[in-house]
């Protein structure tokens, strides 16, 4: 009840006043028939206000014909029915008293023909499309996102949920692929971090949800695909903008972001250049007991960041049906890190008994630098399209880490041991790709094929140091370097055809070929390992079937097969120091998650989205905690494959206008988890448990000019990584905005 309480506050500042909005409304209906007496369904109706002709509410009218404006103050107004086809019925000089409840009766619409000159068309995206195969979070625009940055904008996103460890999950399920425009990010762990938090928000457009790709995407990931679309100027001529942004907090941050675009008709060009610099606090408290020693930690950490960023790409239109086109993007950061870390150590039947405290601030120095390049070709038939594309990147990470430890008496007064370490863990990404994706009509459908080659290369070196009056003599017990090459071939098809005016159906099958070695190069001949090898076929079948049961209805079933392969940081088997009391090592022999994923989601007036999902991993791939051989006081960290979890999952997403001026978006997602494995030790894992994610944006157009947001997000307590309960987070975002000379300058608080 506490933890549902806290979730219920967050909604509060957005909702409270929505309900008592509702009271001494008014509300106008009525039916729409033709002239021969039959209804009129999903016309267009809309009220505006005699005063100034401003969009009161608007509505389409049901199967019937019949229609209700509800929520509408007292006022004077003119009603507009539109339908394709039939002339626009216009009914003038509409009073409506407080709480009066108007019937307009049966309204007749006449058939008609005009001939349309000239149309401009003002639009504003909702904050959420949901799409029959994604569910698209807009951001640009959004005030609360300014200051942010790409892992804060996912934390937001529906059905996203990031624990204290920056790891990511969609609909309850580990396991994303993360792409920026359309291309697979090849990081994970702390590299992804890092990445996400160098892209501001003020550079991202938009965020694509995909929880169950089809045949044309990579089978790699089981919750599917965050794909975040970054800002892209598609006006003709020259235009530009800057955004500058200060965040004031326990760490100040400051980003400034500066866009530049031509274009004309054979050629397009675009760029932009940015720079972040803030700070990030955490402070985490640990209580852990096993072997009958007790230990509590209490970390606390301050990270400095700076990051600069570039991103160029140029489009040449050959003709009216072929591109060609290249992207160039860069990002370099630097990072200066302190933890500073104390823990108690005690027996466990006496936790109030003090043996020794270990003290450590260890410090690191931290230099990123990721580079992307895409070359793009694409022609649009008239009934056919081809697209090629060809893409490299390079992301390396350079950092030195300083780590003293001093173990102290009970009393603190006195210095017992001394142990100083460094370390060295430089990583080197290359990653190359080619595709073709083709589509042609076929059999009254659409058939698409492709294929797709990709080879990433990751060179991982650790070199350990002890550490003695400053000097640093390298250990090489501790030291090692992992390579890491995977090269993947894959094929897919893919048919989809409208079977008749209410069904649609789509069948794909993927087909994927890995090989991948990993290969340890210690530098002591006795700790020497053989290489990894890992050679599979695996296929992923695909399939969907919508039913539009009405215009303002649809129902959607789909299902998928997906894999997440272990990557190097996981397959190293060599034994790594995090901490003086921490530890960590690879598993080899790990395999593949494998999961099946089923959805029914139904959506009506194209917005509002409610789906049941149900997935079952094989084999996932989790983190299992226990105590060092050599020192029994110690945390060692490895991987392990579970036998299944199995995820059950609700996901409801309601935008709506509580008036003309206060538009809503409520997110729910609701999940039961059940995690099983059994082990030749005798070790079993049986843990289930419910989790829930509530996000809330309230959006109010107010006088003069000025618009407000109020957002927030709860997430309830659950299991992360099949073994691990986490506890509650939540958070809460105001935001104003006001726009000036003519919306060329917008200012945001």
């Amino acid at each position: 009840m506490r933890h549902l309480s806290s979730a219920l506050l967050i909604l509060f500042c957005g909702l409270l006043c929505s309900f008592a909005s509702l009271q001494a409304q008014s509300s106008l209906s009525g039916v729409l028939e033709d002239a021969d007496g039959t209804a009129v369904s999903f016309a267009t109706i809309a009220l505006y206000s005699s005063q100034d002709s401003s969009l009161v509410k608007a509505e389409t009218s049901k199967d019937d014909g019949s229609f209700e404006l509800q929520s509408v103050p007292a006022g004077t107004y003119y009603l507009l029915a539109r339908f394709l086809g039939m002339a626009d019925l216009k009914i003038p000089d509409i009073s409506l008293n407080v709480n009066e409840g108007k019937d307009l009766g049966k309204l007749t619409m006449s058939s008609g023909a005009f001939e349309l000159e000239e149309a401009v068309v003002v639009t504003k995206r909702n904050l959420l499309e949901v799409k029959p195969d994604r569910t698209v979070f807009n951001v640009e625009g959004t005030i609360n996102a300014v200051g942010g940055n790409g892992m804060d904008l996912l934390r937001k996103a529906p059905g996203v949920v990031i624990d204290n460890n920056d790891n990511i999950s969609v609909q309850s399920r580990s396991g994303v692929l993360v792409y920026v425009d359309g291309k697979r990010l090849p990081l994970s762990g702390d590299e992804l971090s890092a990445y996400l938090r160098s892209l501001t928000a003020e550079q991202i457009d938009r965020i694509d949800i995909i929880t169950n790709p089809g045949a044309k995407y990579e089978a790699e990931g089981n919750a599917g695909i965050l794909d975040i679309r970054l800002k892209r100027n598609k006006n003709h001529g020259t235009n530009g903008s800057v955004s500058v942004s200060h965040s004031i907090g326990q760490d100040p941050r400051s980003n400034i972001n500066i866009a530049l675009n031509y274009r004309n008709e054979k050629f397009s060009t675009f760029g932009n250049i940015g720079l972040a610099d803030g700070g990030y606090t955490q402070r985490m408290y640990f209580q852990n007991t096993q072997f009958g020693n007790y230990m509590a930690q209490d970390v606390y950490t301050n990270e400095q960041r700076t990051n600069g960023n570039f991103r160029w790409g140029a489009d040449y239109f050959i003709d009216k049906k072929q591109t060609i086109g290249f992207i160039v993007s860069g990002n370099k950061g630097d990072m200066d890190q302190l933890n500073t870390d104390r823990t108690t150590i005690g027996k466990a039947n006496q936790i109030s008994v003090i043996d020794s405290i270990l003290s450590a601030e260890h410090s690191s120095i931290v230099e990123t630098n990721n580079y992307t390049a895409n070359l793009n070709y694409v022609r649009n038939g008239e009934k056919s399209t081809l697209n090629i594309d060809a893409d490299w990147g390079s992301f390396s990470k350079d950092a030195d880490n300083e780590q003293p430890n001093e173990y102290l008496d009970p009393d603190t007064e006195e210095v017992v041991f001394v142990a100083n370490k460094a370390f060295e863990t430089p990583v080197d990404i290359d990653i190359y790709s080619f595709k073709i994706d083709y589509e042609v009509p076929v059999a009254g459908g659409q058939l698409g094929l492709g294929t797709k080659l990709s080879k990433v290369v990751t060179d991982n070196t650790f070199l350990f140091y002890d550490v003695d009056q400053g000097l640093r003599a390298q250990n090489d017990f501790r030291s090692n370097r992992f390579k890491y090459d995977e090269n993947v071939y894959a094929g897919y098809l893919n048919y989809s055809r409208k079977i008749n005016d209410k069904w649609s159906s789509s069948f794909g099958l993927r087909v994927e070929r890995t090989d991948a070695t990993g290969d340890l190069q210690a530098f002591l001949e006795e700790l020497q390992e053989p290489p990894v090898e890992l050679e599979y076929t695996s296929f992923f079948p695909s399939a969907g079937l919508t039913y539009q049961a009405a215009p303002m209805h649809a129902f959607n079933w789909s299902y998928g097969r997906r894999i997440n392969r272990p990557d190097y940081n996981v397959l190293n088997p060599f034994r790594a120091q995090i901490s003086e009391l921490s530890f960590i090592k690879g598993n080899p022999f790990l395999a593949p998650e494998i999961v099946n994923n089923i959805s029914l989601s139904y959506t009506y007036a194209y917005a509002f989205n409610f789906s049941l999902s149900y997935s079952k991993t094989d084999d996932k791939i989790t983190r299992l905690l226990g105590p060092d051989d050599l020192d029994p006081r110690a945390t060692f960290l490895s991987w392990d494959n579970l036998a299944t979890e199995t995820v059950i999952s609700f996901n409801a997403s309601v935008p709506f206008d509580i008036t003309k001026n206060w538009s809503s978006y409520i997110n729910f997602n609701l999940a039961r988890k059940d995690n099983q494995a059994s082990y030749d030790d005798g070790s079993i894992i049986d843990l289930q448990a419910w989790e829930y994610n509530i996000y809330t944006q309230q959006s109010y157009r107010l006088p003069k000019g000025f618009t407000a947001e109020i957002s927030g997000w709860y997430s309830g307590p659950g299991i992360w990584g099949g073994v691990f309960e986490f506890d509650p987070s939540f958070s809460l975002d105001l935001g104003l905005q006001k726009k000036f000379f003519s919306e060329q300058l917008v200012a945001k608080l």
